[in-house]
C-alpha cells in the first residue's frame, strides 16, 4: 500500500469515526427545541394566574406589574451579552451554565413566602434564559453544519417560541386551577435537569472562540439600555406617558442605546457588529419576529383579562378557550417548515403576516363582543392567527439567520431572542395607550399588514 493510499484510508476511517461519534441530529434537535420552548413557557407562565398571586401575596398592581415583567427584563437585557459569551466560550458550555441557573431559580420560586424571593427568582430565571437561548442556537448550528440543513431546522425552530408562549398561557391556567400557581415552576425545573443530564450524550461539543474579547462597555450599555426601555414601556400600564418616572426611564434608555453604536464602532471585537443589521432582509425578518411575538402576547393578555374580569370566566375555562389556538399552532408549525422549503422564506413570511393580520382583525371585530357566541366570535380569529403566526415566524427565522457564519451563531441567537422579547414589550405598551381593547387589536392587525407590505418591497 502506498503512502497516498494509507493517508486516504486513514482519512476515510477518521471521517467515518467522526460520523459515528457525532450525536444524531433528531434527538439533539428535540432536546434543544424543548429547552427553547420551556424558556418561553417560563416567561408567560404567570400571565393567567397573576390575579391569584396578587391576592395570595397581597400585592398591588405596581408590584404585580414588576413581578410579571421581571423575567423579561433580565432576559431581554442580557441576551446580546449571552450571545457574545456563547461565541467566546462555546455553546454547550454556556448552555450548561444557563440551565443550571434556570433550574436553581425555578426551584427556589415555589417556596417564596413573600414578593421579594419570588421577584428575585424571576429575575434569576431571566438571567439563566439569556445564557441558554443563544447557546441553544449555537449548538443547533453545530448539529446542522450544512447551510441547507440548518435552514430547514430554523424553519421548524421558528415556531417553537410561539408554541412555548402558547403553552405557558394555556397550561398555567390549568395548573393554577388544579394544583396552584407554584406548581408551574416544576416544568422548567424538570426540563432543565433532564437537559443537563442528556446534553453530554445528545449534543456535540462546540469550540470556544479563542482570542475574542467580551466588549464589556458595549455589554453594559446594551443591557442597561434594553432593560430600561423595556421597564419604561411596562410602566406605561400604570403611569401616564408624561409622568416623571416614565420619561426619565425612557430618556435614560435612549441615551444609553444611542451611545451603544458609538462604542461599537471603536472596539476591536464588538458585542453587536453593526454590519450584522445592515442587511435589509435580516432587519425586516427581525421586525417580523418581534411583531409576531407581540401579536400573540397582545391577544392572550387582552382576551384573558376580558374573559376573566368582564365575562367572569374561571382560569380553567379561560385556558380552555385558547386550546384551539394551541392545536392549530402545533399543526401549522409542522406544515410551515416544508412550505418554506417549497415556496421560499420571503413568500411564506409575507403570507403568514397577512393571515395573522386577518385573524387579529376578526378578533377586533367579533372577539370581544359578549353577545356573540364563542364559536362565531372568538374561535375564527383564534384559528387564523396561529396559522399566520406559525408561517411568519418560520420564514422570518430562516431569513434572520441566512448567511450567518458558525462563529456568529450565538450572536444570531441573541439578536433573534432580543427581537422576540422587545417586540411584545414595545407593541403592547403602544397599543394599550390607545385606550380600547378593540382598537388595540385592530392597531396590531394594521402593524402586521404594514410589515407584510414592506416584505413584498424587499428583494
Amino acid at each position: 500500500m502506498t503512502v497516498t493510499q494509507t493517508a486516504r484510508t486513514t482519512q476515510t476511517l477518521t471521517a467515518s469515526g467522526s460520523r459515528t461519534s457525532r450525536p444524531a441530529p433528531g434527538p439533539a434537535f428535540a432536546l434543544l427545541g424543548t429547552v427553547q420552548m420551556t424558556l418561553i413557557f417560563a416567561l408567560t407562565s404567570l400571565v393567567v394566574p397573576l390575579p391569584t398571586i396578587g391576592r395570595e401575596l397581597a400585592l398591588g398592581r405596581d408590584d404585580l406589574l414588576l413581578l410579571s415583567a421581571a423575567y423579561g427584563l433580565s432576559f431581554a437585557g442580557l441576551l446580546l451579552f449571552g450571545g457574545r459569551l456563547t461565541d467566546r466560550f462555546g455553546g454547550r458550555r454556556v448552555l450548561t451554565a444557563g440551565l443550571l441557573v434556570v433550574a436553581v431559580a425555578s426551584l427556589a420560586a415555589p417556596f417564596a413566602q413573600g414578593p421579594g424571593v419570588l421577584l428575585a427568582a424571576r429575575f434569576a430565571q431571566g438571567v439563566g434564559a439569556a445564557l441558554t437561548a443563544p447557546a441553544a442556537m449555537a449548538v443547533l448550528r453545530a448539529v446542522f453544519p450544512e447551510p441547507a440543513a440548518f435552514g430547514r431546522a430554523m424553519a421548524t425552530w421558528g415556531g417553537l417560541s410561539v408554541l412555548g408562549a402558547t403553552a405557558g398561557n394555556l397550561l398555567s391556567g390549568v395548573i393554577s386551577a388544579l394544583a396552584g400557581w407554584r406548581f408551574s415552576f416544576t416544568v422548567p425545573v424538570v426540563v432543565a435537569v433532564a437537559a443537563l443530564l442528556l446534553a453530554p450524550r445528545l449534543l456535540p461539543a462546540t469550540p470556544a472562540g479563542e482570542g475574542r474579547s467580551l466588549d464589556l462597555p458595549g455589554a453594559l450599555l446594551a443591557t442597561a439600555g434594553i432593560s430600561l426601555v423595556s421597564y419604561g414601556f411596562v410602566l406605561t400600564d400604570v403611569r401616564s406617558w408624561g409622568s416623571t418616572s416614565v420619561l426619565v426611564t425612557l430618556l435614560t434608555a435612549a441615551v444609553l442605546l444611542l451611545a451603544f453604536p458609538l462604542v461599537e464602532r471603536r472596539v476591536r471585537d464588538p458585542l453587536l457588529p453593526l454590519a450584522f443589521l445592515r442587511d435589509r432582509r435580516r432587519a425586516l425578518a427581525l421586525t417580523a419576529i418581534g411583531l409576531t411575538a407581540a401579536g400573540t402576547t397582545v391577544t392572550f393578555v387582552l382576551l384573558s383579562l376580558h374573559l376573566q374580569q368582564e365575562l367572569g370566566w374561571s382560569e380553567l375555562r379561560t385556558s380552555a378557550a385558547f386550546l384551539p389556538f394551541a392545536v392549530v399552532l402545533l399543526v401549522s408549525g409542522r406544515v410551515a417548515g416544508p412550505l418554506v422549503g417549497r415556496y421560499g422564506a420571503p413568500r411564506v413570511t409575507t403570507a403568514g403576516l397577512v393571515v395573522a393580520a386577518a385573524g387579529l382583525g376578526l378578533l377586533a371585530l367579533t372577539g370581544l363582543a359578549a353577545q356573540i357566541p364563542y364559536a362565531y366570535g372568538l374561535l375564527p380569529g383564534l384559528i387564523l392567527l396561529p396559522v399566520g403566526t406559525a408561517a411568519a415566524f418560520a420564514g422570518a427565522a430562516v431569513l434572520a439567520t441566512d448567511g450567518v457564519e458558525p462563529h456568529q451563531a450565538g450572536l444570531a441567537g441573541g439578536v433573534m431572542n432580543t427581537a422576540m422579547e422587545l417586540g411584545p414589550t414595545v407593541v403592547f405598551a403602544a397599543v394599550l395607550s390607545l385606550g380600547s381593547d378593540t382598537v388595540s387589536l385592530a392597531a396590531t392587525a394594521l402593524a402586521f399588514g404594514a410589515a407584510a407590505f414592506l416584505h413584498t418591497r424587499t428583494k
